[in-house]
């Protein structure tokens, strides 16, 4: 048995704005370092894993920090959060008189991109492909468990293509600081319990 423990970082300015914020390099805000610690106290995460990863996002780093300490991880840039292009950084009402992004929001087959980003088709390609290889890693080292400090829509990616139709996109995205362990016997995805 192999578990996959995937969670969401802490908030940042960006979020508590409720910024789109994908490629920016944001650190944790204050707010969101705390809320990992009472997190913490809780004692919600899991015991220390055998391999640790990243988004290598400032964010994701910070939050692994907070959690296990300056322990080795793997950056893997594929699991990065969505590239927003043009819409980052920036607030729905903001955007909202905009025609490409209504025509970003309003797309329902994912092959809409946001302009100079990403669209959801994409970006959840990149994820798939980055979490099949890191995988076929955790596998390859005799891993039992490994610890994965990422983003929400990676997170929703993840889980919408190992359950599809199970729920909508977002709402597999955890609130900050949560996410999801996910089982896996012979190689294969069995079940997930929220974290």
């Amino acid at each position: 048995m192999m578990e996959i423990h995937l969670v969401r970082h802490g908030l940042t300015e960006a979020n508590e704005k409720g910024l789109y914020c994908g490629r920016t390099d944001l650190p944790l805000s204050d707010a969101g370092a705390a809320e990992l610690a009472a997190l913490m106290a809780q004692g919600i995460y899991p015991s220390p894993a055998a391999l640790y990863f990243t988004s290598g996002m400032l964010r994701a780093e910070q939050t692994l920090d907070a959690l296990y300490g300056k322990v080795e991880r793997a950056p893997i840039r594929g699991l990065a959060e969505c590239d927003f292009g043009v819409f980052e950084m920036k607030t729905y009402d903001e955007l909202n008189s905009r025609e490409d992004y209504q025509a970003w929001i309003d797309d329902f087959t994912g092959d809409a991109a946001c302009p100079g980003g990403e669209s959801k088709n994409s970006f959840a390609k990149r994820v798939v492909e980055a979490y099949g290889a890191m995988l076929r890693e955790v596998m390859a080292a005799g891993g039992e468990s490994a610890f994965v400090a990422c983003h929400g829509g990676t997170i929703a990616c993840v889980l919408d293509y190992l359950l599809p139709n199970a729920d909508n996109f977002y709402g597999w995205q955890p609130l900050h600081g949560r996410g999801y362990t996910l089982t896996y016997e012979d190689g294969r995805f069995r079940r997930y319990k929220a974290i």
